[in-house]
Parts: C-alpha cells; sequence; structure tokens
C-alpha cells in the first residue's frame, strides 16, 4: 500500500477553511437554538392550552425526524412548496437551528420545573408579577441547572454538523470527502478527517467534564 500523507499538508488550506465553517455553523445554531428553546419552552409551560399544544406539537415533530432526513427535506423539498431557495449553508443552518431548538425546549422544560414551585410563590407575595419572578427567579436558576446539558448539546452538534455535508455545505466532511474526490487519497483523508474532529472535539468534551464537576446541581 502506497500512502501519501503530504496531500494532507498540501490542502491543509482548504481543511482550515472547512473547520472554520464547521465552528461558524456550531455557533450560528447555538445561537439561534438557546432563544428559540426557552420560547418553546415557556409556550410549552403555558396555561393557554393552543400555545402549548403548538410548542409540543413543533417540539415533538421535529426531535423525532432525523437530521438527516430534515436537511434533506429542507433542501430539497422546501424550495418546491415555498419557493424559498436557501444557500446550501442556510439551509444546513435552518435544519440545525429546528432540530436543536426542540432539544433544547424540553432541557429548558426540566430545568424550569426542577425549580421548587414555593420559590415562585414567594416572589408572588412579595409582589412580583408572574413574568417578573420568572424572569427573575426562575430563569436564572434554570440556566444554571442546564448549563451541563447545553454543553453536551454543543459537543454533539459539532459533530452532528458533519451532516450538512451531503448538501455540499463547505464544512469540514464536505471538504476532506472534495479533496478524497480529486486526489483518490481515500484513507489519508479520511483518517485526516477524523484526527482534526478528535482534535477539536476532545478539548470541548473535557471542558463539559469541567462544566458538569462546577455548575452540575446536586439535591
Amino acid at each position: 500500500m502506497n500512502l501519501d500523507w503530504s496531500v494532507v499538508w498540501q490542502y491543509s488550506g482548504a481543511l482550515g477553511q472547512g473547520v472554520a465553517i464547521t465552528l461558524g455553523l456550531t455557533f450560528c445554531t447555538m445561537l439561534i437554538a438557546i432563544p428559540g428553546g426557552i420560547v418553546l419552552a415557556l409556550m410549552r409551560l403555558s396555561s393557554n392550552r393552543l400555545v402549548s399544544g403548538a410548542s409540543a406539537c413543533f417540539v415533538e415533530f421535529f426531535r423525532n425526524i432525523p437530521l438527516i432526513l430534515l436537511v434533506y427535506w429542507t433542501f430539497y423539498v422546501m424550495p418546491v412548496f415555498t419557493d424559498l431557495s436557501l444557500s446550501p449553508f442556510a439551509t444546513g443552518l435552518l435544519a440545525l437551528s429546528l432540530n436543536v431548538s426542540a432539544y433544547n425546549s424540553e432541557t429548558f422544560r426540566a430545568g424550569i420545573n426542577s425549580i421548587r414551585k414555593g420559590q415562585t410563590e414567594a416572589a408572588l407575595a412579595l409582589g412580583m408579577s408572574q413574568t417578573e419572578a420568572m424572569l427573575k427567579i426562575v430563569l436564572p436558576q434554570a440556566a444554571r441547572r442546564v448549563l451541563p446539558v447545553l454543553a453536551s448539546t454543543w459537543v454533539s452538534l459539532f459533530k452532528d454538523t458533519s451532516l450538512v455535508s451531503v448538501i455540499a455545505v463547505g464544512d469540514l466532511a464536505h471538504t476532506a470527502l472534495e479533496i478524497r474526490a480529486q486526489t483518490f487519497r481515500v484513507l489519508e483523508m479520511l483518517t485526516a478527517m477524523a484526527v482534526i474532529y478528535w482534535l477539536l472535539g476532545y478539548p470541548q468534551a473535557k471542558l463539559v467534564d469541567r462544566i458538569y464537576k462546577k455548575w452540575g446541581v446536586k439535591e
């Protein structure tokens, strides 16, 4: 077997651009999915059945569809029905945001429900409105409780962004596969892709461990 690892260095610039797109896609997705998850969680906890039901339908739909299918659907099917044509990056971002928002919603809902009702009742007794009690008492505590879970979601999302490579988003996975097709260096490029993902993912995973140790709530 004749291996040529110099191809990795030769295309290091392209791989670097792919890494940048992967990180950018992850960051933009969480930037949308965190507030999206909070809104969906508050809707789900609403006493209004219509609002609560709409949130439940959204969450259960997008949480239970395979992400790869959602990516394909937004790229190929959505433009047919809506005449809305998005770039591959924007399409991937939309699919990831819908999926992660649904998961974040359940994370935030669990965090909010973990706060004892007595604290809300005490805030109301002090003259706070229901909204003020939620914003000043419940959500700050819930944020600390869900922080470790959100950190794990980030690491999982970082790896899952590779799924958008199937619609030509120029992330690390797509770039490495393009180089593989051009150079016929399958083993070298797939190995390089795996190593780069590991080098980027391992520090993030260890950071999550530290967050769990420091911020994890123990009853």
